[in-house]
């Protein structure tokens, strides 16, 4: 075994890493629906609802975009069974990174962690594009016509307040908003589902070559972005009651709670319309494909009320994201990756303060910067930031997937394996067959996401490959480590 593979999360330091202080630790006191309503919150539904299905429906593969959905879902369920079988092994709030560096070396881990961040990062800045181009709709529908980055920018404040704060704040806040978008989307399908649709319920999602058609790699990519963040049940570790029971339980929870609400809203959706109906309007005008059938199928008062909470939703999920890029870069701070200023909690608050301020700034800069050149906050800013997060995204869940194979066959080829073999080496098999499958067809359809421009598309993976690269050549360098 060389010393970069020799990594034992509950055990010492590996071999040339130096031996470091007790842990600065976050506080919290996280159930199951905490981490869940969080995770959930991140998946932000009504804002994949109104914003990424359809897109999704656009770009990808028209009326058959739930199958993606059930695709996804099956995916990480088989991903979560290794996923969560390794979780008692990894004894830090690093996730991916971590459960790579425990399979694949310290110095891939942190390659990974990188990336990671870089996913993470570019989200939060996606997702304020989004966020302000919808409240410029809603306030300009009102009569007030401000530009979108002024929007975005107050919802950066706002976010910088709460993360500066205890996580057990930002739960409670989450936990309203979700529920208030839950609901309303649960209205529009019970409506759908009662009325019979436009035009009967629709049945895409069932027929073969209707799933296959368009782009079906860029519905996966879509897809996929709907789940984007249930992997943060293990950010928040530090923070949760019971870390070994409770991340397994809210990891296996958002996934099943995510997959089943999208498959079905989706399909309410696109029966709301009818299957061609939807696919044209998810082209031309996608911001008014959700908020129009709810007016028609309940009503105006809805129409103003689901426009409001499309832009909360899309707060709830910027929060969110915004407390996972926090957490990696205090986690990442105390491993000697970042500046040590990152990973000194709140004295009162217990909160990754000084990360969050850095965060904010970030995402502020970034906000003026595409204001300043005329960026369209959905279609470029979201579009392509998003994107870039989905790709890495999908190779880190398959870099996970390799790490826990790898860690189980050294504990097989040692005598103590813990695990049944379905959970150790077979569903974690198929996650990988399944995500080699989904990378492949996503690659080959990156291009059409940022305007058929193929230079832009290697791009993004050029910018991947170089944080990889970074962090892998800092932890040949440093002697950091992942524990």
């Amino acid at each position: 075994m060389t010393k970069d593979l020799d990594f034992e999360p509950a055990g010492p330091p590996a071999a040339g890493v130096a031996e470091r202080p007790e842990r600065a630790r976050l506080r919290g006191s996280l159930g199951v629906w905490g981490i869940v309503f969080i995770v959930v919150a991140a998946a932000a539904p009504l804002g994949v609802m109104g914003g990424t299905v359809p897109i999704g429906l656009g770009f990808g593969n028209g009326a058959g975009f739930p199958a993606a959905f059930a695709a996804g879902a099956i995916i990480l369920l088989l991903f979560a069974a290794g996923f969560t079988a390794l979780t008692p092994y990894v004894r830090n709030a690093g996730a991916f990174y971590s459960y790579i560096g425990a399979g694949l070396g310290r110095k891939t881990g942190f390659g990974a962690a990188f990336v990671a961040l870089l996913a993470y990062t570019a989200e939060v800045i996606a997702v304020y594009g989004l966020l302000g181009g919808g409240a410029d709709n809603l306030f300009s529908s009102w009569g007030l016509d401000v530009h979108w980055a002024f929007w975005a920018i107050l919802a950066c404040l706002g976010v910088a307040y709460l993360g500066h704060r205890n996580i057990d704040l930002s739960k409670r806040v989450l936990g309203v908003l979700l529920i208030a978008e839950v609901v309303i989307i649960v209205a529009l399908d019970t409506a759908v589902f009662v009325t019979g649709g436009d035009s009967g319920l629709s049945t895409g999602f069932l027929e073969p070559s209707t799933v296959l058609s368009g782009a079906p790699g860029l519905a996966l990519l879509f897809a996929f972005l709907g789940f984007l963040g249930f992997e943060a049940t293990a950010v928040f570790r530090d923070e949760a009651r019971d870390p070994d029971r409770t991340i397994p339980r809210a990891t296996y929870t958002a996934v099943i709670v995510i997959g089943v609400f999208y498959v079905i809203s989706t399909w309410a959706l696109i029966s709301a319309w009818g299957d061609q109906a939807a696919l044209e309007v998810a082209s031309t005008a996608p911001d008014s494909m959700l908020p129009l059938a709810t007016e028609r199928y309940l009503g105006t008062m809805a129409f103003h009320l689901v426009q409001a909470l499309y832009v909360s939703s899309l707060f709830a999920c910027v929060l969110s994201f915004h407390n996972i890029v926090t957490r990696y870069t205090f986690t990442l701070s105390n491993r000697g990756a970042l500046p040590a200023l990152f990973g000194k909690p709140h004295a009162k608050h217990g909160s990754p303060h000084t990360a969050s301020a850095m965060l904010t700034v970030v995402a502020i800069v970034f906000i003026i910067g595409a204001a300043l050149v005329g960026l369209d906050p959905a279609n470029q800013l979201y579009a392509w930031f998003a994107g870039t997060t989905t790709v890495a995204f999908i190779l880190l869940l398959l870099g996970t997937s390799t790490a826990v194979l790898v860690f189980f066959n050294r504990q097989r080829k040692a005598g103590q394996l813990t695990h049944s073999v379905g959970r150790a080496f077979v569903a974690p098999g198929l996650a990988v067959l399944g995500l080699v499958g989904v990378t492949i067809l996503v690659l080959q359809n990156l291009p059409g996401l940022v305007g058929d421009s193929k230079p832009i598309a290697i791009g993004i993976l050029c910018l991947l490959g170089a944080a990889f690269v970074g962090g892998w050549v800092l932890a040949a360098k440093r002697p950091i480590s992942l524990e």
